[in-house]
């Protein structure tokens, strides 16, 4: 067949194609597959329908059911590939489905149709198996200019699978600033990524928190999931710099007195702080130096020092002579923005020309000693700094500043997930607390607690005064047992000593964890033995399903799904097993029940049975545990024989017991035997023309059915008196001479017994030695072809024995 080249039109074109006649899409389907050679099958009249059209899921996931369906009633049969393994052909059906294992990155999965023996359609299923990233935060400083900082900060996005749909994104205090994607669309399975951002931070910034946020994004009405974060929080260096303008100060003190010398400064990094009084090294790294009981002038010079650079200030102690400085009242005192505040300054000198106060607000002009007070109805500056002077007859003038330390407490405190909602299970997440329009933030700590129980505590040096927001992180990593627990954060100022009582602290509202984990059953035990009457079911075993998102449960027996609330019966004990399922995954757990039931009887109440049978056989009861079975007759115990007797027949009680209770059963033994003759094989000589009477009885249960086999004559006679049958020959002849045999049969069995008649008299003759031999064998020949005969007829039914010929008359 040649079909270089055809072409195919469908009238009208604004037939759905999917609305096709079967047939007439086969008959498509298959021209379309001979004009074109290097086609399957074409797109728009496929006959395939795969469902689901495509996975989007987890690597090494639960394994995904997919169906395809084709639309072809009269086809050769449906298949699928997965990879290089192709499933069984199956023909006469309208769909298969096909189990599907996430465990490779470039799985290719095909249903195929066989249209004939040489032509086939197929579909692909497109399959996306996914790993969502671990993510890694480095920061490196670049540059250091007067102005701001530069930063290289970089995001390690780790192990991710398909990097094309990886989107990285760059948060700057919680505002997006940056996106970037990757174009790599060939690599399927994981790999690293890094992703580059360059800031500048100027001082005024203060700190500033970068987060670097990655997550897998499969397109518009597909999964994405959750992303996963790291942030770190930078700061703009700077060289150290005095905050007051003044690189030297006048400091004055009483003689005598205890002076404290401070030394401000602002820088980042951290500060190293060096002290030289009067040519010599004092050797402390702090922002004050004490200097006990001072006597004379001094010079001192402070040098705080970063790797930026250094700057000094320095300070010039006068000793003033006792009288001054002025004493105040309190010296040092903590007052909430808005209270009032008052101080006394008051002194003991005697050559005092006046004293006052000199504020920014509330100050005092020039007063008569020996008190003079600093009175303010609300404290609305953050750094009020008021000094109390004293000025001597001789002109000089002494000082003395009071601490003053002005606080808020947080206008609110609260908890955020920063955006990423509930967790899952052994993944790290941060926690953010927020601390509102709070002073002064140095007197600040952040208290975060789980539950009850502490977790950590975070202090802040920011030497600002007045109000700011801080903020604190908790990172925790995820178990299961977090899930519903709460976590807050109590901001508290710690004003020392002065400060109030109690320090003024706010608590935020509770954050409830929402934690997401794979199910599992717990408190299951292994094996349980329930009693059938107790309606015992599934639903009453301590076993309790757990997971986020809450599990589906499932029991099954033998396979099938059940009625977990359905009482379980004696025929339900087995294995059960629970299947827990939920969107994170699934697990099963099993139990083995044992249903125990008491003793029961299910015999008939009378029994036909045959000597020597074993006792057994005749009636045994059920309940689990295994009942102990007694028997009784006539009232008493008896030992269960092993084999029946002839005598054993009669009425009997059967006893039957176990933990769970006893049942009784009457029945009637009846024992049934093959014949028995009381006498065996005999001969009988009679004289010719004396009458002749053979009987034969047997003994048997039940009563046997007796007859005689022998050659008739017009003589005999057969009667029958009771269950005896009997012969009676009126004047022998030797025509009655011969072999008489009496058959005694029964249900049970057959049994034969064999009668000699010999007949006496003028006309007899004496028999040769062979006719003795002949009737010797014949004897034996007969008894051998009954014994043979009825061996058949237990085996192999009922059958009538028929001599082939009748024996002759010999006289004897």
């Amino acid at each position: 067949m040649l079909l270089k080249h055809c072409s195919i039109h469908l009238i009208p074109s604004a037939c759905c194609p999917s609305m096709l006649p079967v047939r007439m899409l086969s008959i498509l389907i298959l021209l379309f597959s001979l004009c074109n050679a290097d086609s399957i099958c074409p797109p728009e009249h496929n006959p395939l329908t795969l469902s689901p059209r495509q996975i989007i899921a987890e690597y090494e996931g639960n394994p995904v059911t997919v169906n395809c369906t084709t639309a072809l009633a009269e086809h050769k049969g449906l298949y699928f590939t997965v990879g290089n393994e192709t499933s069984r052909i199956i023909e006469e059906q309208m769909s298969i489905s096909q189990s599907v294992s996430l465990s490779d990155w470039n799985v290719t999965i095909k249903c195929k149709v066989k249209l004939n023996e040489s032509h086939e359609c197929s579909k692909d299923l497109q399959v996306i198996t996914f790993k969502n990233p671990e993510v890694f935060h480095s920061v490196q400083l670049v540059n250091v200019t007067r102005k701001e900082t530069q930063y290289r900060l970089q995001c390690d996005i780790i192990n991710v699978a398909p990097v094309q749909y990886v989107t990285v994104s760059w948060y700057k205090n919680s505002e997006k600033i940056q996106t970037e994607s990757f174009n790599d669309t060939t690599t399927k399975t994981p790999v690293n990524k890094s992703s580059i951002l360059r800031v500048n931070i100027s001082r005024e910034e203060n700190v500033v928190e970068f987060r670097c946020e990655a997550q897998l994004d499969f397109g518009p009405h597909r999964p994405k999931l959750p992303a996963i974060s790291q942030t770190h929080r930078v700061s703009a260096h700077y060289a150290p710099e005095l905050k007051t303008q003044n690189s030297t100060d006048d400091t004055y003190a009483l003689e005598g007195t205890d002076i404290i010398m401070s030394c401000e400064a602002v820088g980042n990094p951290l500060l190293v702080y060096n002290w030289i009084c009067d040519g010599k090294n004092m050797l402390e790294n702090t922002t004050s130096l004490s200097l006990p009981r001072v006597h004379g002038n001094k010079t001192c010079a402070c040098t705080a020092t970063n790797y930026l650079g250094n700057i000094t200030k320095t300070i010039h102690l006068h000793v003033e002579p006792r009288g001054c400085p002025p004493t105040l009242t309190p010296s040092e005192m903590v007052v909430r923005f808005g209270d009032p505040v008052l101080i006394n300054c008051s002194t003991s000198a005697t050559d005092v020309q006046g004293m006052g106060w000199e504020a920014p607000f509330g100050g005092t002009g020039f007063e008569r000693p020996p008190v003079v007070t600093w009175r303010v109805d609300k404290v609305e500056e953050w750094t009020p700094n008021p000094f109390c002077y004293v000025t001597l007859v001789n002109g000089s003038q002494c000082t003395v500043n009071p601490l003053i330390t002005v606080y808020k407490t947080p206008d609110s405190v609260s908890v955020s997930d920063m955006g990423h909602g509930s967790m899952v299970e052994g993944r790290e997440y941060d926690l953010k607390c927020d601390v509102i329009n709070v002073a002064p933030v140095q007197n600040l700590t952040v208290t975060w607690y789980r539950g009850n129980e502490t977790v950590l505590t975070q202090m802040f040096n920011d030497s600002t005064m007045t109000p700011v927001n801080a903020s604190s992180t908790l990172r925790i990593s995820t178990p299961r047992d977090y899930n519903g627990l709460t976590f807050r954060c109590e901001a508290e100022l710690h004003l020392g000593p002065k400060g109030p009582k109690f320090p003024p602290n706010v608590t935020s509202p509770p954050y409830t964890a929402v934690v997401l984990y794979k199910p599992f059953m717990e408190s299951c035990p292994d094996h349980v033995t329930v009693v059938e009457n107790a309606a015992f079911s599934i639903d009453m075993l301590s076993c309790q399903p757990d997971g986020n998102p809450f599990p589906i449960v499932q029991w099954f027996y033998e396979g099938k799904i059940l009625n977990s609330s359905k009482p379980l019966t004696r025929t339900d004990s087995g294995k059960y097993t629970a299947i827990v399922e939920n969107s994170r995954g699934r697990s099963n757990t099993s139990v083995h029940i044992t249903v125990e039931y008491s003793p029961s009887f299910t015999c008939k109440e009378h029994y036909e049975i045959t000597v020597n049978d074993k006792h057994q056989s005749i009636c045994e009861p059920v309940g689990l545990p295994t009942p102990t079975l007694t028997w009784f007759k006539d009232g008493k115990q008896m030992v269960s024989p092993q084999r029946w007797k002839k005598n054993d027949s009669g009425k009997y009680l059967l006893n039957a017991h176990n933990t769970h209770g006893t049942a009784e059963h009457t029945l009637y033994l009846e024992i049934l035997y093959s014949p028995e003759f009381k006498n065996g094989n005999e001969s009988k000589q009679v004289l010719q023309g004396e009458d002749v009477t053979l009987s034969c009885s047997a003994d048997s249960n039940p009563p046997s059915n007796i007859r005689w086999v022998y050659t008739p004559a017009v003589n005999s006679n057969v009667t029958t008196e009771g269950h005896q049958k009997i012969i009676t020959i009126t004047r022998a002849t030797s025509t009655n001479a011969g072999f008489y045999i009496c058959v005694a049969e029964n249900k049970v069995g057959r049994n034969t017994r064999f009668v000699t008649l010999m007949i006496k008299g003028n006309t007899s003759k004496v028999l040769f030695p062979a006719i003795w031999a002949f009737l010797t064998l014949l004897i034996i020949g007969l008894t051998l072809l009954v014994v043979y005969f009825h061996n058949r007829q237990k085996k192999r039914g009922q059958y009538n024995f028929v001599p082939v010929c009748q024996m002759s008359n010999i006289a004897i």
